[in-house]
């Protein structure tokens, strides 16, 4: 009876002891008041989102209560779940022992069917791959127990013979192949030969040093690795500073040329208002002048008719005085030398001079970003490698030797038999066949 129960335990549907919110197998589960069961966090998880509400519900059977129910754990399901499980994991494990060869597998010989059992060892006696399952009669069977067994890496075939369908046990040294015993007698006879084990000890040797070389190589390149990701990392943080950094120098910059655009219009500004100033007072002074030297000029109109010569001479007295202002000079209007209009031209000489500046200074900043690495690049070694480092080099004039003789645009030197005249300078050569580069010399000139 109870082989029977344990049968039928075995037989039940993971199904049936599922969540029906995460349909999953339960874990920790609780039995709500209308019998239905769940894990205790999803029934909790469905309760606080109809917590406002102020009713809870079966997700199953929609039954309501009015006050929410306390949980409390189901430990006979809980048991039965657990069990469950364990028997889910017995069954699942000979399945993945036994599991179905795939296409880079060695097919057991053995299984019948469409899809064979993954082999696991082959049979070197018998030229046989085996499964697990197959495979138990060569560990229990005293006559099996003799053969000899390896790991079924590659298929049989290939360590047969294709010549002799033979196995292959020897190893020709001349022809740095396998080969089977009919192959020593036949067109390997005069060649060195070994058998396949002693072949392997010798190159188990090899083996070691190559493995131990290998893993040398590896802790250098895994080192080189780390240290390439830390100079990766230290570069991509350097480019964020430098893009931060850069992006505040331009800041300043931009903030400079307008601070000094509002003090240009402020001075202007300024200039405008004092000469107007100026100009209106004179203005007033000048048609004052004017108002008076009219009427001076009506009087002396008026004067000049006149047949009281009494009269005449004594106003004419009063009349002939100067009636100007002392306080205003003759020619006090003159035209200004300098316009305001001339301030744009010292505006446009000024964005011309920073444009050539920006033009001069940008190849420099161009090719500091354009050198920054965050490796060096690899060593050259061949001739077009070496040609990506060329630059063309002109010579300085400065410092040519008197025997020396240049052309083609400072690029070419010549040897002279005569002295040639060169002009006295302090970086010429007067006691050594030499010429300095112009480079050199512009490098050295920006060092200093």
């Amino acid at each position: 009876m109870a082989e029977q129960q344990r049968e039928r335990g075995v037989e039940l549907d993971n199904s049936q002891f599922c969540c029906a919110v995460c349909l999953e197998l339960l874990k920790e589960p609780v039995t709500i008041h209308c019998g239905h069961s769940y894990c205790r966090s999803c029934i909790e998880g469905c309760w606080d989102q109809e917590k406002k509400k102020g009713k809870y519900s079966c997700p199953q059977c929609r039954e309501t209560f009015n006050s929410r129910p306390a949980l409390r754990r189901n430990n006979m399901l809980a048991e039965v779940v657990e069990k469950l499980k364990m028997t889910s994991t017995q069954q699942a494990s000979p399945s993945a022992a036994l599991a179905c060869a795939g296409p880079a597998d060695v097919a057991c010989d053995f299984c019948c069917g469409t899809k064979p059992k993954k082999a696991t060892m082959s049979c070197l006696t018998c030229l046989a791959s085996y499964c697990p399952a197959h495979l138990k009669p060569h560990y229990s069977v005293a006559v099996l127990k003799t053969h000899q067994l390896v790991s079924a890496t590659i298929p049989l075939q290939d360590k047969m013979c294709t010549k002799h369908n033979k196995l292959m046990e020897a190893y020709c040294k001349t022809d740095k192949s396998c080969i089977c015993y009919l192959c020593t007698i036949d067109e390997h006879q005069t060649h060195c030969m070994s058998s396949a084990t002693a072949e392997r000890a010798t190159e188990q040797k090899q083996l070691i040093v190559t493995q131990k070389r290998v893993q040398e190589r590896f802790q250098e390149r895994e080192k080189e690795l780390n240290e390439l990701s830390q100079a990766l990392k230290n570069f991509k943080s350097c480019t964020q500073t430098t893009v931060k950094s850069c992006d505040k120098i331009f800041d300043e910059l931009i903030s400079s040329i307008k601070k000094r655009r509002t003090l240009m219009k402020q001075l202007i500004k300024a200039r405008e208002k004092t000469a107007v100033a100026q100009a209106e007072e004179l203005q007033l002074q000048l048609e004052e002048e004017v108002t008076k030297l009219k009427r001076r000029d009506a009087d002396l109109e008026e004067l000049s008719h006149t047949d009281d010569d009494i009269h005449f001479i004594q106003t004419f007295q009063s009349l002939s005085t100067s009636c100007e202002s002392p306080d205003l000079p003759a020619g006090a209007v003159v035209l200004p030398q300098r316009s305001i209009g001339a301030v744009t031209d010292r505006v446009s000489e000024l964005r011309e001079n920073m444009e050539k500046l920006l033009k001069d200074t940008w190849p420099v900043i161009s090719a500091t970003v354009g050198a920054a690495d965050v490796v060096l690049p690899p060593v050259p070694k061949k001739r077009n490698e070496f040609l990506l480092y060329c630059r063309p080099l002109t010579l300085d004039q400065n410092s040519v030797y008197r025997y020396l003789s240049l052309s083609q645009e400072n690029r070419r030197v010549t040897r002279e038999h005569y002295e040639k005249y060169y002009s006295a300078h302090p970086d010429r050569f007067t006691n050594v066949t030499q010429v300095v580069s112009g480079s050199v010399v512009q490098r050295h000139q920006q060092n200093i």
